[in-house]
């Protein structure tokens, strides 16, 4: 008898290709210090409702010697406290001496546009700063040096030398990084065991047995989000193992999180929760266990 906790998450799971990488940052659990200068809420007036497009004048010329940022709003939700964490964002860039708009994203309210914090600052890398314990709800205003706005933007926008950019940035949704929740007990034999780091990524141990004969699915931690909804696109952290030579075979921990239409084993499980899921032996492939943490489901705008 055991102790084990499950939730599950999406795609068709016996096929899934993720990039084979483990994330060493720590959950963020600790006090997180946002930081910012307000002074910069003096370089911009912004307006318009969170999530849909700003209105923006740039008091021209912005200069900075460092990428700075201040909170417009403060919202209420969780903050981002790991670089792989999935996040909502809408964003719009500035020329800070032109004060012209060089980008701007959809600002449509579509909550399925979702990327890890990771895969903004790879586009501009001061963003990294930007987003460091922003919460869900918040607008940020910020000025980002060339070199933190990234050179390879610098170059496409024509920005002028040493032009500074100022960025709007609105964090409408931050999911959280790992399933948490109520471990639930499990009294099956024969199914492996699942252990965790501190920062969620998960260990699974499989017994020397066969691997079942039929799809076996465990609730190993049950979340108190809201349910999984046939259609809802769930967002997800999995990991599989192939069962006969116990290796890891596909995991989205430390990479951007998978998000696809939930499949028949997500349905009314709820957010927050990790599922184990064994798959058996087929033609096409061998018997693999997979975890899968829920992190968010959401259903995506009637086009």
């Amino acid at each position: 008898v055991r102790k084990t906790s499950a939730v599950l998450a999406s795609l068709s799971l016996a096929v899934l290709a993720l990039t084979g990488c483990t994330t060493t940052a720590s959950d963020g659990a600790a006090a997180c210090d946002r930081g910012g200068d307000d002074k910069i809420l003096n370089v911009a007036d912004v307006s318009g409702e969170l999530g849909s497009a700003p209105e923006v004048t740039v008091f021209d010329p912005v200069k900075g010697a460092e990428t700075s940022f201040a909170d417009v709003t403060v919202g209420d939700g969780p903050a981002i406290t790991t670089e792989f964490q999935p996040v909502v964002i809408d964003i719009a860039f500035y020329g800070g001496d032109s004060g012209k708009k060089l980008y701007q994203s959809e600002f449509n309210g579509d909550p399925s546009r979702v990327h890890s914090s990771d895969y903004w600052a790879q586009r501009s890398p001061g963003l990294a700063d930007v987003l460091e314990c922003a919460t869900g709800g918040s607008r940020v205003l910020a000025v980002l040096t060339p070199e933190d706005f990234g050179p390879q933007n610098v170059e496409a926008f024509g920005l002028d030398k040493g032009e500074n950019v100022v960025a709007v940035v609105d964090v409408l949704d931050v999911m959280p990084s790992k399933a948490s929740g109520v471990l639930q007990f499990n009294d099956a034999r024969g199914l492996p065991t699942v252990v965790r780091a501190p920062d969620g990524t998960p260990g699974v141990i499989i017994p020397d047995v066969p691997a079942p004969t039929e799809i076996t699915t465990q609730t190993l931690i049950k979340g108190d989000g809201p349910e999984v909804k046939a259609g809802d696109a769930v967002v997800t952290n999995v990991m599989g193992v192939s069962w006969d030579d116990k290796k890891v075979t596909t995991s989205s921990w430390g990479a951007e999180p998978s998000i696809g239409v939930a499949v028949e084993q997500l349905v009314g499980a709820t957010v927050g929760s990790q599922l184990l899921i064994v798959f058996p032996a087929s033609e096409a492939s061998p018997a693999t266990a997979i975890v899968v943490d829920i992190l968010g489901a959401v259903t995506a705008p009637t086009p």
